[in-house]
């Protein structure tokens, strides 16, 4: 007797789409070419504005397709061959294959529409620095799965992992050290007791910290620290049990900027780009045209990275941290600067109820949020009604909606900066400063 077909599991079964050609005519933040059929849009990762190519529908959706680059049928002036081997797979570096001048274009337009509503195009500018060799900071992922280990960056769209052999975005020294640490990893003996691994350069040098998942031997820990004297390099353990590693203050990582000291814990952010670091702390005292008179707020101050800079033009500055541990880290930095007109505040600034220490007087408040922005703290700025409002974002699309609150009651955006902390990458970062209206100040 024949068998009935399942249907059901017949059903399941997609024939492959079938492979089309497209003309591309945008570009989205996260590089993807775009392109309209029918007027439905496709997204195809990897084709640029200009071109036509062969793609096939991977992803079908009502309101829009997504599709996988097949063939670049006539390519962009624009398309640069990827400095990186790694490319095709590593999810980090979205843009290295469009010439880095167009790249800005493309962030600019990105930006300008977000901020369409409240600002102009003629009041961004861009503040930027080297296209490559920039990040001083990386987590390498470690996977074991039998005889197969992979040290690397997640790949595009996938927890699979790239096992990399070279970074170019990475500061000289850390990547030098890409191979020694990959064939070094893959012959420890206790590899599978290691969890991920993460490089940093300071102005103290390179350190390398290995997160453990398990203890390891005396013996392996050896190894380890003579691995780490050969390559010249500091080397923390975060043992199993640690959420971070605990240290002295002489063991402490250190980088100047604006003529400070700031020491931090190398668990603890700072922003990974050094040079740009250096122009956005500049332009942040420029922008804000501090003087002796001014008492500055400093809101989501970390370790002090902007504050010490403002502080050494104003009359007083007060900054804002979430984590105590933060807030004792930036007193220690305030120490080693000897700077006595600064007062730091452990506070969660999504509660309304975080201003009450703050005193009154305040002329021009900063702020350089988490990606959620500051809305919640908002109110609490209009209160103190300063003449200045200098917001640093790393959310563009956070950064509209509480400008658009700011301007809404009784600010005005006076100028913007796209700043190009990680070239190569889909990512903008954005200063905006804001001034009391005309109206307000009447």
């Amino acid at each position: 007797m024949k068998r009935k077909p399942n249907r059901r599991q017949v059903s399941k079964v997609a024939s492959p789409s079938p492979i089309s050609d497209y003309n591309i005519d945008g570009l989205t933040h996260e590089a993807k070419g775009v392109a309209r059929v029918n007027g439905k849009v496709v997204f195809i990762d990897g084709a640029l504005p200009g071109e036509q190519v062969s793609a096939q529908i991977t992803k079908p959706g009502r309101r829009f397709d997504e599709a996988k680059l097949v063939a670049i049928l006539t390519p962009s002036n624009d398309r640069v061959s990827p400095k990186c081997a790694h490319y095709e797979k590593c999810g980090g570096c979205r843009f290295q294959h469009l010439s880095y001048p167009m790249q800005i274009e493309s962030k600019k337009a990105w930006l300008n529409n977000q901020l369409r509503n409240i600002s102009s195009q003629e009041a961004l500018s861009v503040l930027q620095g080297r296209e490559f060799g920039y990040r001083r900071r990386a987590r390498l992922s470690l996977r074991v799965k039998g005889q197969s280990i992979e040290l690397g960056f997640k790949e595009k769209s996938s927890s699979s992992i790239v096992d990399i052999k070279q970074c170019p975005v990475l500061t000289a020294s850390l990547e030098s050290l890409i191979k020694p640490i990959n064939r070094f990893v893959k012959t420890c003996p206790e590899v599978s007791k290691l969890g991920h691994i993460e490089l940093l350069e300071d102005d103290n040098g390179v350190s390398v910290l290995v997160r453990l998942t398990a203890g390891l031997t005396a013996t392996i820990k050896d190894q380890w620290h003579a691995f780490a004297v050969a390559h010249g390099f500091s080397l923390y353990w975060q043992e199993a049990n640690e959420s971070k590693v605990a240290l002295s203050a002489l063991e402490m990582r250190r980088y100047d900027v604006a003529d400070t000291r700031i020491d931090f814990h190398p668990q603890d952010f700072i922003q990974i780009n050094a040079e740009m670091n250096q122009k956005m702390v500049s332009q942040a005292v420029a922008w804000l045209n501090l003087s002796a008179k001014d008492l500055v707020l400093d809101l989501f101050c970390g370790a002090g990275n902007f504050t010490f800079a403002f502080a050494q033009q104003a009359k007083s500055v007060i900054g804002i941290e979430l984590l105590p541990s933060m807030v004792e880290n930036a007193k220690r930095n305030q120490h080693l600067n000897g700077l006595e007109n600064v007062n730091f505040i452990a506070a969660d600034l999504t509660k309304r109820e975080s201003a009450s220490d703050i005193p009154k007087g305040i002329t021009k408040v900063f702020l350089d949020p988490p990606r959620a922005g500051a809305f919640e703290f908002l109110p609490n700025i209009i209160n103190l009604s300063p003449d200045k409002i200098l917001y640093v974002s790393c959310n563009a699309s956070t950064l509209a909606r509480d400008a658009e609150f700011l301007v809404a009651n009784g600010y005005q955006v006076d100028k913007v900066s796209l700043m190009e902390m990680f070239p190569q990458t889909a990512h903008v970062e954005t200063m905006m400063l804001l001034q009391k209206s005309s109206k307000q100040k009447r």
